[in-house]
């Protein structure tokens, strides 16, 4: 499925309309480059699994937990992460065993220890507009805006 998005708060909506309908165990591979809004649809993933607080990016501390949503969120971030050994060496079994959703930036880094992702690519048409396609996942309904 493809979406246009033309803002940050388009890309947040499509990622909440997602977060609603995720199972536990679900695991998000995000491609794009710097600034194509992997944070921001992270942002409303975390609001459609029924959080308020603030998500921020996790660039360096590699991931960050979001408790106490419908399941919950565990938000990487892999462009420090030299190969999938090293996202074994943080824990990442242990992650997938505690039924959230694993929400992985830069996951290419990593592609050889995600099973069945549903993947994201966000790309920057210009500097508002955004071409999200959402790949996988099996039965996930449409994602309207």
């Amino acid at each position: 499925m493809e979406y246009l998005s033309h803002s940050p708060e388009e890309t947040e909506a499509l990622g909440a309309a997602l977060g609603r309908q995720l199972a536990p165990g679900a695991v998000i591979a995000y491609r794009g480059d710097l600034g194509a809004g992997k944070t921001a649809f992270t942002r409303g993933l975390a609001r459609g699994l029924g959080y308020g607080q603030m998500v921020t990016s996790p660039t360096y501390t590699i991931v960050n937990e979001y408790l106490g949503g419908r399941l919950p969120l565990f938000h990487f971030d892999m462009y420090r992460l030299r190969s999938s050994e090293d996202l074994f060496d943080i824990g990442w079994e242990d992650y997938l065993e505690r039924g959230g959703v694993c929400a992985v930036e830069w996951s290419e880094r990593v592609w050889d220890a995600l099973e069945s992702p549903v993947i994201i690519t966000l790309e920057k048409l210009d500097p508002d507009t955004r071409r999200i396609t959402v790949e996988g996942g099996g039965s996930l309904a449409d994602l309207s805006l």
